[in-house]
């Protein structure tokens, strides 16, 4: 059977959209009929849209899932597995349990390949952009090995793990960054419109001006005079750094200098590490040999340098040489790391240590983002404290002035 996706009108005259199970076309059409819908257009779900096949490749023409979806999905088809349920029922209930029609969407078609006969992992092959590299590779090192419940429950382990990592960040910086954004909102509009307003009782005065208040006029005035332009030149900026940067050389020169900035550079390493430690992780206890699992790794590492360590590392290791000073040699990575892995790899318990490895890191990552969120609250509340004292200070000494000449 395979997976359709229908549009149909039911006797109310209300359009209804759906995925059906069916032999073929006609079978669907006859399926909905007897639902009392009257099909629209029914297409096969795993089938391209007809936009893809014209050669367009857009992104939103690509079934993608959500890292929350991706979780949920594969905790509750590893839990069905394990339970006792065929493959086929597993995909099928939780297809039918979702409310999502991404993911009733995909799950279906997913089915529909393994009930003609594909492995899990080739079903999941058809859809690159929802499942990636690492969850296909341990699916398929599951099925070979015979233990796919206990492959899905580590794989639904670490894709929650991954899931609950990427919130507390993203959490973690939401207050900063609207505090940020506010505190230039603020700053502008008050050199904008409410300075402007009263310095002009200073210009009527005719007397002399204190350097800064005259600074603050002057930034007043090319803010009011050149606030357009300058968000003009800042989208036009963007836009260029972003074409140049989609060139690989100077793409792999921005890494690399982002790597050596002195605070940003240590948060971006670990990052990347923790990242890099706990995919291999996953893939080496599931089965897949240490080489395959390097490659597959380097794909989840974005900086450009340290995918590159990656790669040099599994062509040592494809040589005969041992992962830890592969690794080390890049001076990439942190010491830590390839010291517990060289520890893994002299007691003959890499997995376990890798597993570890990959929890040191995230403890270690999600520390150092707490570390730098708790100092630039009391960074950014002294800063505008600073800018409101000089606006202040501007306002104020030439009042001061004129309450002297008076006098």
């Amino acid at each position: 059977m395979a997976a359709f996706d229908y549009v149909g009108v039911d006797p109310q005259g209300k359009r209804r959209k759906g995925v059906i199970d069916a032999d073929n076309l006609r079978h669907a059409r006859s399926l909905l009929r007897e639902r009392q819908l009257v099909p629209i257009s029914v297409n096969n779900a795993s089938e391209k849209p007809a936009a893809q096949q014209a050669g367009m490749s857009f992104s939103f023409f690509k079934p993608k899932l959500s890292a929350q979806d991706l979780a949920l999905i594969t905790r509750q088809i590893a839990t069905l597995v394990q339970a006792g349920l065929t493959l086929d029922d597993s995909l099928r209930s939780v297809a039918q349990q979702s409310e999502k029609a991404t993911v009733k969407r995909l799950l279906t078609a997913v089915r529909s390949k393994v009930v003609e006969g594909y492995t899990l992992a080739q079903s999941l092959a058809e859809f690159p952009q929802a499942f990636p590299s690492l969850y296909r590779a341990t699916v398929a090192a599951g099925e070979r090995a015979g233990h796919l419940d206990l492959v899905l429950n580590r794989l639904a382990d670490y894709t929650e793990s991954r899931y609950e990592t990427r919130r507390k960040v993203q959490g973690a910086l939401i207050y900063p960054a609207i505090l940020t954004v506010l505190s230039l909102l603020i700053v502008i509009g008050l050199l904008t419109y409410v300075v402007p307003d009263i310095v002009k009782v200073f210009d009527n005065q005719g007397q002399a001006l204190p350097m800064i208040t005259q600074l603050l006029i002057a930034t007043s005035d090319f803010l009011r005079e050149s606030l357009g332009t300058l968000v003009l030149i800042g989208i036009a900026l963007s836009y260029f750094v972003y074409r140049l940067l989609q060139k690989p050389a100077m793409r792999y020169r921005w890494h690399a200098f982002m790597l050596r900035l002195p605070v940003a550079g240590k948060l971006i390493r670990d990052s990347q590490a923790s990242r890099f430690v706990s995919t291999l992780a996953i893939l080496t206890r599931s089965g897949v040999p240490l080489v395959d699992a390097l490659r597959i790794a380097a794909e989840v590492v974005d900086n450009l340098p340290m995918r590159e360590a990656v790669s040099s590392a599994a062509d040592r290791v494809t040589e005969g040489g041992r992962l830890a000073p592969a690794i080390e040699q890049a001076k990439l990575f942190p010491p830590m790391m390839t010291n517990m892995i060289a520890s893994g790899e002299a007691s003959g318990e890499l997995d376990e240590m890798l597993m570890r490895t990959g929890q040191m890191q995230e403890r270690a990552l999600t520390g150092s983002i707490s570390t730098l969120v708790g100092l630039f609250e009391p960074m950014m509340l002294l800063m505008m404290a600073g800018v409101v004292l000089v606006i202040v200070l501007a306002i104020m000494l030439p009042i001061v002035q004129m309450n002297n000449l008076v006098n």
